[in-house]
């Protein structure tokens, strides 16, 4: 990655923002659900902006499936530019918030870093965007003559709002699980290379002091006195 990573803006603010935008900097579309994996090259920052609307929830969970100590820096501020939250040299983290409307910036500062890259992936859930209104009316549309068929429509967008929240928190766990296992498996291939390293160093070592032990014995027994004629 060279520092900048545009994604879709299909959102006007964002498409306005991008001549301005400092370098390294993205932008996400307002679904209620995103995620992420990307590659921060060591010495860079990446930052990314998410236009929210007023007291809406933002969630961010993020966590370094490879690079090194597995440790990154996080920063997340407020429209105004207040810092929210700042951590640094962590392996993994879940913050969430109250929005007021405007774009929140969060950040994965990899500067530190001289040698090692990190591939880090992180998890935005958006709640409270303003749209269950909207799809409460468009179900008042459709649904008619209520008194004769002894529905309620509370009852049914009940049901569907807690379907619909199970079917988002069962896909939320699974992308977690696939974050996990991908950060396990590149453990394990770090200390398989390890193991298979030392192993090898050990086995020459083994070897050389063998060899040095051999033939500090055969010269032991070695007659080194010169015979007269």
């Amino acid at each position: 990655m060279g520092g900048r990573v545009w994604l879709p803006l299909p959102v006007l603010f964002l498409a306005a923002l991008a001549p301005a935008l400092p370098r390294g900097t993205a932008g996400f579309r307002p679904s209620l659900d995103s995620d992420f994996t990307f590659t921060l090259p060591a010495g860079q920052k990446e930052c990314f902006y998410q236009p929210m609307p007023l007291k809406g929830s933002l969630e961010i969970e993020y966590q370094v499936l490879d690079g090194a100590e597995l440790d990154i820096d996080f920063h997340l501020a407020s429209p105004e530019g207040r810092t929210l939250v700042f951590e640094q040299r962590k392996t993994d983290g879940v913050h969430t918030i109250e929005t007021e409307v405007g774009d929140y910036m969060f950040c994965f500062d990899n500067t530190f870093s001289t040698i090692s890259e990190k591939v880090i992936f992180f998890e935005l859930i958006l709640d409270n965007m303003g749209e269950e209104a909207q799809e409460q009316e468009d179900w008042k549309k459709y649904i008619t003559g209520t008194d004769v068929l002894e529905m309620k429509l509370e009852d049914i967008l009940e049901s569907i709002n807690s379907i619909k929240s199970r079917l988002s928190k069962s896909g939320h766990i699974q992308t977690l699980l696939r974050a996990f296992e991908a950060r396990d498996r590149n453990i394990q291939e770090s200390n398989f290379d390890r193991v298979n390293f030392w192993s090898v160093v050990n086995l020459i070592v083994m070897v050389v002091v063998s060899a040095i032990q051999v033939y500090m014995l055969k010269s032991l027994f070695e007659d080194k006195r010169k015979s007269r004629t």
